[in-house]
């Protein structure tokens, strides 16, 4: 099998080509067509990787650990508690011990710095799970499920509402100019991607026949998008004391019935998750109590209707994190 991306280390979209990112989305439906037909595809049998959180997650987690079982391989979960990294081993002799025991080691936590530097001193690939800049994993799972459901990716029009300057919002800007989509980022000013990133995605969209665009009314937003996509409204690892004015800001970007409305009329809703769109989690029903909002970032009628693929979103990344993997511990032909 091709091996484009063999021993590359997988931290942020910036660092790989069009035809990179659309070689792992094809390898991603490759991938998931053999999970649904039931067959084994344990590439790699023997090897063993290790999972480094400092941040918790449902959907990455499982998608490394049932990914990497699917591949063959031996899966190690280090929670905060269970790891010395930046306490008392520093980063860069974390990367050189993990990388002598395991073939490939996954970062989930806050600064980008850090999964670079894992990355820097690991002599095995090292993947971002998430930092507070990027979500690159969640790109191609991203980029998959909207392929699935609309059938293409160039020339469409994708609009992300609410917290504009967020890891996701970066990360779908620049996967989108990447891949020749326009993006269009909905919010506040305040929120709005760093006035660096969106120049770099600019000209990168320029080459692909595309374009990037910021505005604050959210129905001009919504008008013709063939894909709305928001997050939560307050980052995990962010202050609570900052809802009341990230929901001052932020209300008036709620994805709700009226914005489906405006937008092309097989257009899609997304959502990375976990979502507030109701009172049964323990933070919905505070924030419901404390500021009388029953629903955050998206209301329940949308996110429970029809146009609604986050559930077919999450799944995508069980396959897309297996595709990465499996691309950057191939052997090298």
């Amino acid at each position: 099998m091709n091996a484009p991306l063999s021993g590359r280390d997988f931290l942020k979209l910036l660092d790989f080509t069009p035809e990179e990112i659309t070689y792992l989305i094809d390898l991603s439906a490759e991938l998931k067509a053999k999970k649904k037909a039931g067959e084994p595809h344990r590439y790699h049998e023997g090897k063993n990787i290790v999972l480094l959180f400092e941040k918790t997650s449902t959907r990455t987690r499982c998608s490394f650990e049932v990914g990497g079982m699917d591949l063959g391989m031996g899966v190690t979960y280090l929670e905060p508690s269970s790891s010395q990294m930046g306490k008392k081993e520093s980063i860069e002799d974390t990367a050189r011990v993990l990388s002598r025991m395991y073939d490939g080691i996954e970062y989930r936590g806050f600064e980008q710095e850090k999964v670079e530097i894992l990355a820097r001193y690991s002599s095995v690939p090292v993947w971002n799970g998430l930092t507070t800049e990027a979500h690159p994993t969640q790109m191609i799972a991203d980029m998959l499920t909207i392929r699935e459901h609309l059938g293409r990716l160039s020339g469409l029009n994708v609009t992300f509402f609410g917290d504009a300057q967020n890891n996701v919002a970066n990360s779908l800007m620049v996967a989108c100019a990447k891949l020749g989509i326009n993006f269009n980022a909905c919010g506040p000013e305040e929120q709005m991607p760093s006035p660096e990133l969106v120049s770099t995605c600019q000209s990168i969209a320029a080459e692909n026949g595309a374009s990037i665009r910021l505005c604050s009314n959210a129905e001009e937003g919504a008008r013709g998008a063939n894909v709305l996509y928001t997050d939560i409204w307050v980052s995990m690892g962010e202050p609570d004391d900052i809802w009341a004015e990230r929901i001052r800001l932020l209300e008036p970007y709620r994805i709700t019935d009226e914005l489906m409305a405006l937008a092309d009329p097989d257009a899609i809703f997304m959502h990375c998750l976990p979502s507030f769109h109701d009172t049964k989690t323990t933070v919905g029903a505070e924030i419901a109590d404390k500021f009388g909002i029953t629903e955050m970032e998206v209301s329940d009628s949308v996110f429970e209707g029809p146009q609604s693929v986050v559930f077919d979103e999450a799944e995508n990344r069980m396959h897309t994190i297996k595709a990465v993997m499996h691309a950057t511990l191939m052997d090298k032909e």
